[in-house]
């Protein structure tokens, strides 16, 4: 069976309808062109190529808080799609509450771009998130997980970090930030996207630097904590990034179909609540 074929949930896409909803006033990246996937391409995306779930993202690019456009699509869905929305740190338990019932699994913290110390007085944040037993999905680069780990540990929240958690892949896997990574994997502590080579490869792809880290990400958490995700339609990415190429890397890095199984299918499931029967696409 083909990996077109397979069941599958793509846990790292984000749309972008700027007709519908305009951009926040004086962001600092608006999406264009290529860049502007709307809901109603997204959803033909998923159909073309056998793709029953998704988990969407809300950017920071073009929308940052504003939920509306990410709410709206997941309205307009019926329970295929669930939501990973971003707030303000000091967003109380009411506006989760709210969140959480129109769909959204987790709160998005981007340590990535605004640097851990953005996040410095969001351990109440964390621990309201902890209580309604959503998740803290976080994106760092390079070392920043050193610094943030005693702030995300004090909640208890569950932790989903993602794209490989951005090493530096001259580093090597020993590097502080992404040793700590593995040893939050290894303790059950987290789980992690498969995702956003081109993020932090060095290399065209099919980024074949990235590879031993996903590999070691693999090992540490096990598919069993482990998601895969196309980061669609690619805001800024360093050269043309298609859909179905991602999936077959997906078929060589993981050729036991058993494997696939569980990254594409049951894990996430599991990790965010979709039901484990898979729904015929159209």
């Amino acid at each position: 069976m083909s990996i077109f074929d397979e069941a599958k949930i793509d846990c790292h896409s984000h749309v972008f309808d700027p007709e519908r909803f305009a951009y926040q006033a004086g962001n600092f990246y608006l999406p264009a062109g290529q860049e502007r996937g709307t809901p109603a391409l997204f959803t033909k995306l998923l159909d073309a190529y056998g793709v029953q779930h998704a988990l969407l993202v809300e950017p920071n690019s073009g929308y940052g808080p504003d939920n509306r456009c990410l709410l709206d699509t997941l309205a307009r869905n019926g329970g295929r799609l669930k939501g990973i929305a971003v707030v303000a740190n000091d967003a109380t338990r009411g506006e989760l509450e709210d969140l959480k019932s129109a769909g959204i699994v987790g709160i998005a913290f981007n340590p990535a771009l605004f640097g851990a110390a953005y996040y410095a007085d969001a351990g109440g944040l964390l621990e309201r998130l902890a209580e309604l037993e959503m998740i803290a999905q976080i994106q760092v680069q390079g070392d920043q997980l050193i610094e943030l780990l005693p702030l995300l540990q004090a909640s208890g929240v569950r932790l989903l970090f993602d794209h490989c958690g951005r090493p530096n892949v001259g580093a090597g896997i020993t590097q502080p930030g992404f040793a700590a990574l593995l040893e939050l994997g290894r303790r059950g502590k987290a789980a992690v996207k498969l995702s956003g080579y081109a993020k932090f490869s060095q290399q065209p792809f099919p980024h074949a630097d990235t590879e031993p880290y996903v590999r070691a990400l693999a090992d540490a958490f096990t598919l069993d904590a482990c998601v895969w995700a196309s980061d669609w339609p690619f805001l800024r990415a360093p050269e043309r990034i298609d859909y179905g190429t991602l999936l077959k890397r997906v078929e060589r890095l993981f050729p036991a179909a058993e494997d696939r199984r569980k990254l594409l299918w049951e894990t996430p499931c599991k990790l965010f609540g979709f039901a484990a029967e898979v729904p015929a696409t159209n």
